[in-house]
């Protein structure tokens, strides 16, 4: 029996993870990596918002960043309305290709 017990007095076959087991832990490991959203300041919020309002009226293509916990998504397009009840953007990206960012998900906008 001396055979199957390793340095630490643990059988052998102990050492097998369950998928259930794996999947927690991996799940765990996922979460630990999450980030808490930056804090703008009221002159941040007022430079993004004149740069979306640029981009809108002259018809300029702007990058935009937009906060995800756990990797930062950036957008490129020219925005074409601006819904101001919902706050959010129309961001047209292509022929048919468009998104509605809402404006506290920005944390950057570069024209």
């Amino acid at each position: 029996m001396a055979s199957k017990l390793t340095a630490n007095g643990v059988y052998e076959g102990s050492r097998i993870i369950l998928p259930e087991h794996r999947d927690a832990f991996l799940k765990d490991q996922k979460e630990q990596e999450r980030r808490g959203k930056p804090v703008l300041d009221e002159q941040e919020m007022q430079l993004i918002e004149e740069a979306i309002f640029e981009s809108y009226q002259e018809c300029k293509s702007i990058t935009l960043t937009l906060f995800n916990p756990f990797d930062d998504e950036e957008l490129r397009g020219v925005v074409t309305l601006i819904d101001k009840p919902n706050r959010r953007i129309k961001l047209v990206r292509g022929e048919e290709d468009y998104s509605w960012p809402k404006i506290e998900e920005i944390i950057s906008a570069e024209n």
